[in-house]
């Protein structure tokens, strides 16, 4: 995966005070199920077997880069109770005033949480809600992580509510957000990801859910 990174998103600080999350850099995500609840699916002799809510979680991650342009993906995995990613913001020759017609999700916060590399913490403000016909991927506005993630997590929540209306499916309304540095941290980080299913009984969310809606 270094080839992916090729040090050209490395951070100078790993706690920067100002650090604008529009900016180009690779971020390490992970979003949780609400209680941490294992809606997701069920990882066996670690390998995942995807929940049906799980592979729509999957496949809305893979449709970012189709409403963000400016955005590649890195490694990815759904596990039982939450997800991890990594998000490549690259700006290079994209049009930030860029109009479409998809309207963007409020925007959850921010948390700073475990992770392998040094982190710095973000916390956004919400949005006014918006109609259900509005709630929907969209390009413009602030185009930083917190928007792109918001937009992803409301949509998944959209698109299950409305499969499955009697499922009390949820979000955390937090997620945490790591500023990838180097090479290094990236190939780590990567890593990490991939090996999630086969690390699962030892993971941090491992047997954390409260209640198991499946």
């Amino acid at each position: 995966m270094a080839d992916k990174f090729q040090n050209k998103y490395r951070i100078p600080s790993a706690r920067h005070p100002n650090w604008d999350y529009g900016t180009n850099g690779a971020y390490f995500i992970t979003i949780c199920t609400k209680n941490r609840q294992y809606f997701l699916g069920e990882c066996e002799k670690g390998k995942m077997k995807l929940s049906t809510l799980g592979a729509i979680t999957q496949g809305f991650w893979y449709e970012i880069p189709k409403h963000f342009p400016f955005v590649e993906l890195g490694e990815f995995v759904v596990m039982p109770n939450h997800i991890h990613g990594v998000l490549i913001l690259n700006k290079n020759g994209f049009d930030e005033n860029i109009e479409t017609i998809d309207i963007i999700e409020p925007i959850d916060p921010v948390e700073t949480g475990h992770c392998p590399v040094s982190t710095t913490e973000h916390v956004s403000t919400n949005n006014n809600d918006k109609t259900i016909g509005q709630k929907r991927f969209r390009n413009q506005g602030k185009n930083t992580v917190s928007s792109i993630i918001g937009s992803y997590k409301s949509i998944c929540t959209k698109h299950i509510h409305t499969a499955f209306p009697t499922m009390n499916f949820e979000w955390q309304s937090r997620f945490w957000d790591n500023i990838v540095r180097d090479d290094e941290a990236f190939n780590t980080i990567s890593q990490y990801i991939v090996n999630n299913p086969m690390n699962w009984e030892d993971d941090k969310f491992f047997g954390e859910e409260t209640d198991n809606p499946m």
